[in-house]
């Protein structure tokens, strides 16, 4: 796991830290923590995936015909090896 240091670091800002730790029953580090995962990975975020099977699924089905056309487009030839060359 990567470690971060922050200099500089404002003495009212260190404070207030520790006094919101304190509220959530955790240590300062555990709380700064807390507060870049949540910066860095917000609730409202949509993964991609889960964005993709969200229009699929508004899309509806396929019907056969569409997945036989599907299938006759598709290339089933077998991939070459890259050549480093």
């Amino acid at each position: 796991m990567a470690s971060i240091t922050i200099r500089n670091v404002p003495d009212a800002v260190h404070r207030a830290l520790k006094v919101r730790a304190a509220r959530h029953g955790r240590s300062a580090e555990a709380e700064i923590r807390a507060i870049l995962e949540q910066a860095a990975q917000p609730e409202g975020r949509v993964a991609l995936g889960s964005l993709l099977t969200s229009i699929a699924r508004d899309a509806g089905e396929l019907s056969d015909a569409e997945v036989e056309q599907i299938n006759d487009l598709r290339d089933t030839r077998a991939a070459e090896p890259i050549r480093f060359e």
